[in-house]
């Protein structure tokens, strides 16, 4: 048996936009403590670690651990129909996954579960050497900046600060947080850090955190990144492969 209901639709919604930013399908771990899935990107360059605790949900009845293939695509697109303060229930019936909003009116939409490939994923061991905390809208406003002259942005934490330069054919930018602020709250450093990254996953990793959400930030010189927030109880874990810079 398998009976989950989210008191606002729309959470949920926020949930599973963290996730199909990154990846189109994957499969959830649904166990009696909570829900988890682990994936890389099809480009095998971005890793997104989600998990939610049970006490998240406002009914959680699983009788044993189970596996759920699902089009998260798909599964976003049913959820933007929810509406003012619908709550969703979540069950399975034979090999389909039962979404049903309940409002002013009771809406079942039933998405077919899917097998998915992929091997047992792992988080990358990684010792940082610098963590950044900021707020997830100015870091936002930092990449709108930077998507204006390239595809790629370099992020460098040091003793002295955060920094971001973006180089591109059109132009160059760099921004400068000090070490304390409204915005930039935390900075950490126990070594000068300075890699590169696409900017269009990193956009994509951090477009679903709440605005006034902070976000970690760790860095090692020419090594993935790992990028933290929550979305309410769901905790959010993202890596990021770097581009090397050829010398």
């Amino acid at each position: 048996m398998l009976e989950i209901e989210v008191e606002d639709a729309r959470y949920w919604k926020g949930c599973i936009d963290s996730i199909v930013n990154l990846i189109d399908e994957g499969s959830f771990e649904i166990s009696a403590n909570g829900i988890s899935l682990k994936a890389m990107d099809p480009s095998q360059i971005a890793m997104v670690s989600f998990s939610i605790p049970k006490s998240a949900f406002s009914t959680y009845k699983v009788d044993e651990a189970t596996k759920v293939g699902i089009n998260f695509d798909n599964m976003s697109k049913i959820l933007s129909r929810s509406r003012g303060k619908d709550k969703l229930s979540m069950m399975i019936d034979e090999n389909k996954l039962v979404l049903e909003f309940r409002g002013e009116d009771r809406r079942n939409f039933k998405l077919p579960l899917i097998n998915v490939q992929e091997g047992a994923q792992k988080e990358p061991k990684i010792e940082f050497d610098s963590l950044v905390k900021i707020k997830a809208g100015q870091f936002k406003e930092i990449l709108g900046d930077a998507a204006l002259l390239s595809s790629h942005i370099v992020l460098e934490a040091s003793n002295k600060g955060f920094f971001v330069e973006v180089h591109g054919d059109s132009g160059d930018l760099r921004v400068e947080r000090d070490k304390t602020g409204e915005a930039t709250q935390q900075i950490e450093v126990k070594k000068d850090s300075r890699a590169t990254f696409p900017l269009q996953f990193m956009g994509d990793i951090v477009k679903a955190c709440p605005d006034d959400e902070l976000l970690s930030l760790h860095l090692k010189t020419n090594s993935p990144i790992k990028v933290e927030y929550s979305i309410g109880e769901a905790k959010l874990v993202y890596y990021l492969a770097p581009r090397i810079e050829s010398m």
